[in-house]
């Protein structure tokens, strides 16, 4: 064997030598080349022939986005033995003025206040859709003009520069315009960007019938709100009273739904009415025993009370609210009656005391407030320990059901 150079590589054969990596690949024999695929025809490049019965919106409306509500009917027999104690006469309230707000969602609402013979506070209903209107706001009051009735908000249609007269019967009149036939979807409801001529004839119906809420949209969506001026106003995340608050108002102008495959020609407003509802606002700040007292019993909660018991310890019933101003401003707005509205509340006690002491109002539905956190796995909404342990007292204490089933 010839001598080589120091730097030559060993003469003995390497323990071990790395093997290359096989990657999977197809056998030629699996590949098919002789089949003879020519009598396949490409996959077409258009829309398929055939159209799907209805799209995935059910009703014009998405299903992800819709209230899920529970027949109250199942909830009865476990409430019996915590029924609520009710008012045995229901208050007088009058409706003193009715405005049109817009929103930053682009639907319209109508805030109504209203004075009543049990407290002096100005407590109000947020009205959504132009279906529901109040039956003390819209009665004639002696003395007044027709520009009174105007500035207090019992008129009909839309306010313009220069309109003499509440009422579109009188309007219509004067200018020799017969009423146009009313839409089916929207009740013939009047559009804020009508012209006064052209708004449709349910107006007056409205005014003279007040169960005006149209039968085909099912009972309405109601909630009673207690004021919370920490929650709404100043971003507390003790409790979770704003974002139930945000979350009625959005369900409530959610649009009416509209026939599947409705072409949008047929409908030429440019944005629907929406399905409405009430927010029956009460100036009951802090479960009823006010912001000074509320504020107390933050600090006794941070010392280690929960919120019944701060309330106690403040010499307060853990919930002073009542709801016979609710019941009698629903009777107002003409949601008494066999039909019933669906409530969006966990409350079971509420659901019994805003039906009023001889049932003037039926709750034929509850809408459970489920937290937006609690939906979307924490996407959504917000959560901390305060509000952690501000739930768990209600369903603890309380007996408030958080629940969809």
């Amino acid at each position: 064997m010839p001598d080589f150079p120091s730097l030559a590589s060993p003469a003995f054969s390497p323990i071990a030598s790395p093997k290359a990596e096989r990657h999977e690949q197809n056998n030629v024999s699996e590949l098919q080349l002789d089949n003879d695929f020519s009598t396949n025809t490409a996959p077409p490049l258009i829309s398929p022939a055939f159209t799907p019965p209805r799209s995935p919106l059910v009703d014009g409306q998405r299903p992800d986005r819709l209230a899920k509500s529970i027949p109250t009917e199942a909830h009865d027999a476990s409430t019996e033995d915590s029924q609520p104690k009710l008012l045995e006469e229901l208050p007088h309230v009058t409706c003193e003025v009715r405005a049109r707000i817009p929103t930053t969602t682009g639907q319209e609402m109508w805030l109504h206040l209203y004075h009543n013979n049990v407290d002096n506070k100005e407590h109000m209903a947020i009205v959504f859709g132009p279906h529901i209107r109040s039956k003390s706001l819209d009665a004639p009051r002696p003395g007044e003009t027709e520009r009174d009735r105007m500035i207090r908000g019992a008129y009909t249609g839309t306010l313009y520069p220069g309109r003499m007269h509440s009422r579109l019967e009188q309007i219509r009149s004067d200018a020799g315009v017969s009423a146009r036939p009313q839409s089916p979807h929207t009740n013939g409801a009047p559009s804020h960007s009508e012209s006064p001529e052209r708004t449709s004839s349910d107006a007056e119906s409205i005014s003279s019938t007040h169960s005006s809420y149209p039968p085909e949209l099912g009972p309405p969506l109601v909630r009673i709100h207690s004021e919370c001026y920490t929650g709404e106003t100043v971003w507390s995340a003790r409790c979770d009273c704003g974002e139930q608050l945000d979350e009625a108002a959005r369900l409530m102008s959610l649009p009416v739904a509209t026939p599947a495959g409705t072409p949008d020609s047929e409908h030429p407003q440019s944005r629907l009415q929406s399905s409405g509802g009430v927010i029956v606002y009460l100036r009951q700040e802090g479960r009823g025993i006010g912001l000074l007292s509320k504020l107390k019993a933050y600090n006794l909660q941070d010392l280690g009370h929960d919120t019944m018991e701060a309330n106690i310890l403040l010499r307060h019933p853990g919930d002073a609210r009542s709801y016979g101003l609710a019941t009698a401003i629903l009777i107002d707005l003409g949601l008494d009656g066999e039909r019933g509205i669906k409530l969006l509340t966990n409350n079971p006690e509420k659901v019994r005391a805003v039906e009023g002491p001889h049932r003037e109002v039926r709750v034929v539905e509850r809408v459970p407030m489920i937290p937006l956190a609690w939906q979307t796995k924490g996407e959504k909404g917000f959560t901390s320990p305060e509000v952690e342990k501000y739930i768990s007292t209600k369903i603890e204490k309380f007996k408030h059901m958080f629940s969809s089933t």
